[in-house]
């Protein structure tokens, strides 16, 4: 445990530090009080406060979908049938609860079921998410019950990667894998080769290793693609845990920038009757992806980058060079494993795939695939001929990106997907939806409203449900046709009555101009709800650099964005800021930083603050502060060094702060491969925080978890080391045994989050030890 200088409070976790050039508290004292008033507008505070905002909409057939609904009496499950309209609930929620709390051994809240996913299997049973367990519930029956999957199988893994007809599931078991009859749960060897570290569908990215099993199933359940990975040669990452006796050592491949070994893919084909592995016949692939630093993006998992033919009898996959910045479109032969470069792309930059999912798509029934490429500054589809490999026309075109295509229909020859920027008029970042002719023409807008669209496509392509809504208007819910987005039932309409007497104002969007004098770029500012105009407010700079998202993200409604509106009521005003360099606009855009990822927006917030601050004359632009954490935290050590006289006051967490420290992946796509000249200078030397932590004139705190194994925290120890070796003052806070994410500690760091930014920026006292609400989903 150690002393914090200029406190004589003891903490929970190290920390260090003395006092360094900031604000001195001369100013008020908070109370209490003032702290819980701020906290009334966590979304712990707000969320339950808005009725009939629906959650979580999939489908349960071509004809029915369920989502949650809640108002004042709590949560709501509801099962829609979409040709009626007609409602019903999808389960009896006390029942359920009751089941659940008997095998999860406590007690669960009928009205608050964490349930978030819900499938319904052949045999009536249901499999129902919760949180991060898998059940396998009968409801049914007079009394419901559930058994956890896990322990129904007694393997104590994760449950495994179903299959299509839902009778099988695949899992990972000592490097191979394996099948599991879900109805019986018997167990079958799929593979016999795989070693230690030479496994089949092993997940491991580095920032990103479990036990799940990384497969694509063909649409009859025969075969499955995966691959064994190779990580023999890949270098290993290492943490300890804090406890009294020997530390645990936690060990794992995690491959750097740079290193002449990283994790490597052999592409294979599994026949589940057989049990042969059929081996590509070509040489193993890099593990990369065309849309995220994994092979598997999406949050339920699967391969993203391979797609099977309807019949089972061909794969389409494409490989990703080390830098991201050559594809190979290729078609394997499912009998035979020879594989077949349909089509290439190089790109100057990197290559991605659309944002949120991979974008291609395989049409085996009339020889030709859809294929999105940026090539002509903007994210657009083209027709490829796959004899050829020749392109036959753009099936989009012009200025604005498709985002996600959510299905294609070979036999009508018509793509829907989600788009941004392709509605004149309407803010860039606003996803609406389209549908468009693979054979070309104008696609065709199927969500009217100016607003940001959340679509979930039906099965069969004929109805959505569509949840539009802006960040200072509440969301509307319909269903609609595909065909031409004509209203055919209303689903909810949200009700923000409570949360607006309970005190809550929207936020403030807001435009300034970029780096180059001309483009827009686009934020959103909180205020105080107190707010006097006559007074001048310190301000405080939200920031997520990217590349891969921005400081605002989603643009739909929310009632409480990260915590800015709870630090607005301490006395500030907050923003956050998509510089240039993040994704939504065009590629230019985009590739902003390209190869300089230690830009991390900063030209872009300090001009934007500066023409913020000559618009309100209540912003005090002598009292700037900044936050972010991952990558904010790398912009905001950064900040505080490359720009000391204008940054105050920095909260940098968990800072990825030298990317030669991180995961390949991530930095060779952005920053580019690591190249050394001769006289050992590095293109990666200019990103390293730590080269000009000699620069810090403000207050700066570090904060990291111990455990972090997406960004280890020798990265904020590197940044330490430099400081202390540069004689400067500076504070540290390291929470011990917690990962990339704080968990139960999430409350106590951001206490002491505000707490810095009232003492160092706005000159102010802060309460003693203010305990902030446990975070619910903890």
């Amino acid at each position: 445990m150690g002393l914090k200088i200029n406190s004589s409070r003891v903490l929970g976790a190290l920390v260090m530090g003395t006092l360094s050039a900031g604000v001195a508290a001369q100013g008020r004292t908070l109370s209490a009080n003032d702290y819980a008033r701020a906290e009334r507008f966590m979304s712990y505070n707000t969320a339950p406060l808005v009725d009939h905002a629906v959650q979580k909409v999939e489908w349960l057939d071509d004809g029915h979908f369920w989502y949650v609904d809640h108002d004042a009496g709590g949560d709501h499950f509801v099962r829609m049938d979409a040709a009626s309209g007609k409602t019903a609930p999808l389960f009896d929620q006390a029942k359920l609860a009751a089941a659940l709390g008997k095998a999860g051994d406590k007690p669960v809240d009928a009205k608050k079921l964490p349930v978030t996913g819900y499938e319904v299997r052949p045999d009536g049973r249901v499999d129902i998410a919760v949180r991060s367990k898998h059940y396998v519930c009968d409801l049914a029956a007079a009394e419901a019950s559930c058994v956890d999957r896990a322990s129904l199988v007694k393997t104590g893994k994760e449950p495994g990667a179903l299959s299509p007809d839902k009778k099988s599931e695949a899992f990972i078991r000592d490097w191979n894998l394996w099948l599991r009859d879900v109805a019986s749960g018997k167990e079958t060897q799929l593979t016999t080769d795989g070693v230690e570290n030479f496994g089949y569908a092993t997940d491991n990215a580095g920032w990103k290793h479990t036990d799940n099993a990384i497969v694509e199933w063909s649409p009859d359940s025969k075969r499955i693609a995966t691959f064994q990975q190779d990580q023999r040669k890949t270098g290993e990452m290492y943490l300890v845990s804090t406890n009294v006796g020997h530390p645990k050592l936690e060990k794992w491949k995690y491959p750097l920038v740079g290193d002449k070994d990283v994790t490597m893919i052999e592409r294979v084909i599994v026949d589940v009757a057989a049990k042969e592995v059929l081996r590509l016949q070509m040489p193993p692939d890099q593990h990369r992806s065309t849309l995220c630093d994994d092979v598997s993006c999406g949050p339920d998992g699967g391969w993203d980058d391979v797609k099977w033919a309807a019949d089972g009898k061909t794969l389409a996959f494409v490989s990703t060079s080390r830098d991201h910045k050559h594809e190979w479109f290729r078609v394997a032969d499912a009998s035979t494993g020879k594989v077949r470069t349909v089509f290439e792309e190089v790109v100057p930059t990197y290559y991605e795939s659309g944002n949120g999912a991979v974008n291609w798509r395989y049409l085996p029934e009339t020889n030709e695939a859809i294929w999105f490429s940026e090539r002509n500054n903007w994210g657009n589809l083209y027709l490829y001929d796959l004899t050829s490999g020749k392109l036959k026309r753009a099936i989009t075109k012009g200025d604005g990106n498709v985002t996600e295509v959510l299905k294609v229909d070979p036999k009508t020859r018509t793509v829907w997907f989600r788009g941004v920027g392709r509605t004149a008029g309407v803010n860039p970042y606003y996803q609406q939806f389209f549908k468009v002719g693979l054979d070309g023409g104008k696609p065709v807008l199927l969500t009217p409203e100016a607003a940001d669209h959340t679509v979930t496509l039906s099965p069969d392509g004929k109805s959505f449900v569509d949840a539009y809504s802006t960040p200072t208007t509440p969301p509307v819910t319909v269903l609609r046709s595909a065909d031409d987005g004509r209203k055919l039932a209303s689903v909810a309409t949200a009700d923000i009555s409570r949360l607006k007497a309970a005190g809550w104002v929207p936020p403030i969007p807001f435009t300034v101009k970029g780096r180059d004098g001309k483009t827009d770029l686009y934020g959103m500012m909180f205020k105080p709800t107190n707010f006097d105009p006559s007074k001048k407010y310190p301000i405080i700079d939200y920031i997520y650099p990217g590349p891969q998202t921005g400081s605002v993200r989603g643009r739909s409604f929310s009632s409480a964005r990260a915590d800015h509106q709870a630090m607005a009521e301490l006395g500030f005003i907050v923003i956050a800021l998509d510089g240039m360099g993040t994704p939504w606009r065009s590629k230019a855009f985009h590739d902003a930083y390209f190869e300089h990822v230690e830009d991390n927006t900063l030209p872009d917030q300090v001009l934007g603050l500066k023409e913020l601050g000559k618009k309100y004359p209540w912003i005090d632009l002598d009292r700037v502060g900044i936050w972010g954490h991952s990558g904010g935290g790398n912009a905001t050590a950064a900040a505080m060094f490359h720009y000391p006289d204008f940054f105050k006051v920095g909260w940098a967490e968990s800072g990825n702060h030298d990317n030669r420290n991180y995961e390949d992946d991530w930095a060779e796509k952005w920053q580019g491969l690591l190249v050394t000249d001769k006289d050992g200078k590095t293109n990666y030397d200019a990103q390293a925080n730590q080269s000009f932590a000699k620069n810090l004139k403000g207050r700066l705190m570090l904060v990291h978890g111990t455990m972090d194994d997406n960004v280890p925290p020798y990265q904020t120890l590197l940044v330490a080391d430099a400081l202390i070796k540069a004689n400067k003052d500076f504070d540290l806070l390291l929470i011990p045994n917690v990962h990339h994410g704080y968990a139960e500690a999430t409350p106590y760091a951001t206490r002491r989050r505000w707490d810095y930014f009232v003492q160092h920026l706005a000159g102010n006292t802060p309460p003693v030890e203010y305990k902030l609400k446990a975070w619910p989903w903890r």
